[in-house]
């Protein structure tokens, strides 16, 4: 059975491309990306297999 582990981020608005391409250089994978607490940021969740 595979086994992931999540992470949450900020993901300001101004930076994303950036702030997502080094979350893929890492190994996580896009989930999901929801509005954060003010207009100004989202928060974005990702998995990844976690290694045994």
């Amino acid at each position: 059975m595979e086994k992931w582990e999540y992470l949450t981020a900020p993901l300001l608005i101004h930076n994303t491309k950036m702030i997502l391409d080094t979350f893929g250089d890492d190994g996580w994978e896009l989930v999901t990306v929801l509005p954060g607490a003010n207009t100004e940021q989202l928060v974005a969740y990702f998995k990844r297999k976690k290694e045994q």
